[in-house]
């Protein structure tokens, strides 16, 4: 299937990009974060989910298209959402102003993981609704935690993207499709048993310095990663990603105490691809860089915190 970055730029054109996921190679999930100017663009026919989500625009914006044989005028304001499905030509769409939109490109993939966490029920992305203007809380609130992690990631790495992404499909499917199914799964009061928890736990720690992905954790636990996702937070108290966030960033703490590796040494030694990434992570999580940190401990300072 075409890769998300190909797909936004078959759909929207080279202009305008102003973030891409491709550069931070994520895999559950494709982004792209859009400069839209006033125009027209043709007609074109999605290969996955995509949901848009307005992230500033102009006060006059006015956004139409037409799908599955409706006419859509949407005014836009900042969180202001959008949703195509897979399988619908949108026959054009038509810009009045300048907006900007975090577009979110969901493979199917996810949908049959969906449909196979809740036991067979139905999850399919042809069933979502085609819609616009519409406002939900919980879908605003992941995009904005997405396009976060596109312009500075974390700690959390792959695993928060796949935990964001699954989390996405969800929310969609239990609010804007013909396969929504909102009942309780048991899972509530689940939590991982020991022997299950042991070897997540080991994987983490082991493999710390790779790009960690939920797949590769909910495989340690020999669940479905929904299941999996509700289970471990069930029995930590916190969810994967940040769990191993936390973890990276006590590695990060201890080998910049020792002082006997370089600032890149410890980021590549703690999951950041750039030494860059892990100086932004490491400010947001501690309030200092990872050089102001270390010199911290080299006057004694640190180790009286």
């Amino acid at each position: 299937m075409m890769p998300p970055q190909d797909y936004g730029h078959t759909k929207y054109g080279a202009d305008g990009l102003l973030a891409s996921s491709a550069e931070a190679g994520w895999q559950g999930i494709g982004a792209e974060h859009r400069h839209h100017a006033r125009g027209e663009l043709p007609s074109f026919q999605p290969l996955r989910m995509e949901i848009g989500i307005a992230t500033a625009s102009h006060r006059d914006c006015i956004v139409s298209r037409t799908g599955d044989r409706l006419r859509q005028h949407t005014r836009v304001k900042p969180g202001t959402i959008w949703l195509c499905p897979v399988g619908v030509l949108e026959e054009d769409i038509v810009i009045s102003q300048w907006h900007e939109v975090l577009h979110l490109y969901v493979p199917t993939e996810r949908f049959a993981q969906l449909s196979d966490a809740r036991g067979g029920a139905a999850a399919r992305p042809e069933s979502v609704c085609y819609v616009g203007g519409i406002y939900h809380d919980r879908i605003r609130r992941l995009g904005i935690e997405l396009i976060r992690h596109l312009q500075a990631p974390g700690a959390g790495g792959a695993v928060l993207t796949d935990v964001l992404s699954l989390e996405l499909t969800a929310c969609i499917v239990d609010n804007y499709s013909g396969d929504s199914r909102r009942q309780a799964d048991g899972d509530g009061e689940r939590r991982l048993d020991r022997r299950r928890l042991r070897r997540v736990l080991e994987y983490m720690t082991e493999h710390l310095e790779q790009n960690i992905c939920l797949d590769d954790l909910a495989g340690a636990a020999c669940l479905s990663m929904f299941h999996f996702i509700r289970l471990f937070s069930n029995t930590m108290g916190q969810t994967p990603h940040r769990y191993l966030s936390s973890l990276r960033l006590e590695r990060a703490k201890t080998m910049l105490s020792l002082r006997t590796a370089p600032i890149s040494e410890v980021a590549l030694s703690c999951g950041f691809s750039t030494q860059s990434n892990f100086t932004k992570a490491f400010r947001r999580a501690t309030g200092f860089s990872p050089r102001v940190y270390r010199n911290l401990w080299a006057t004694g300072i640190g180790n009286r915190g």
